[in-house]
């Protein structure tokens, strides 16, 4: 007989107040509000709202990540990705699957977009790969 060792989950319950958006995460343009759901699944899963703070200039640049499940869902604004060869816009009220692997580049946004988004594991990586195709000009912001 195999035993699972679950880790243990909590209950939490963030409110706007609770924490504050900032710096210092995956991209620098970016502002990131933790929501505290890696806590408290052990880094099970991770959910942040993630903001534009700077005008779009270089984007992402193409790259992966190594996860298991990667929702993104607009709350505010819009987004303009690359998904392999193949341009989205994603606008508030929009839900994207990312599937494991898939190679992206979000290269424009508004500057009111504002993101949920939802990985497992909390602790993914971000890998660096060759682009599969063009990408187009980032909206200049007024």
């Amino acid at each position: 007989m195999t035993v699972m060792l679950e880790t243990p989950m909590k209950f939490v319950h963030v409110k706007p107040g609770d924490t504050e958006f900032k710096s210092g995460g995956l991209r620098d343009f970016f502002s990131y509000r933790d929501l505290g759901i890696a806590a408290a699944t052990g880094g099970k899963v991770v959910a942040q709202l993630t903001r534009a703070e700077r005008a779009p200039e270089a984007g992402t640049g193409w790259h992966r990540h190594v996860c298991d499940f990667h929702v993104v869902i607009m709350l505010k604004g819009w987004a303009r990705f690359m998904y392999e060869d193949e341009e989205h816009l994603v606008e508030a009220g929009d839900v994207v699957h990312q599937r494991p692997g898939i190679v992206q580049y979000l290269f424009d946004y508004s500057p009111d977009m504002e993101y949920l988004e939802i990985v497992s594991p909390a602790d993914f990586k971000t890998v660096e790969v060759p682009g599969p195709a063009p990408v187009p000009p980032p909206t200049p912001w007024k």
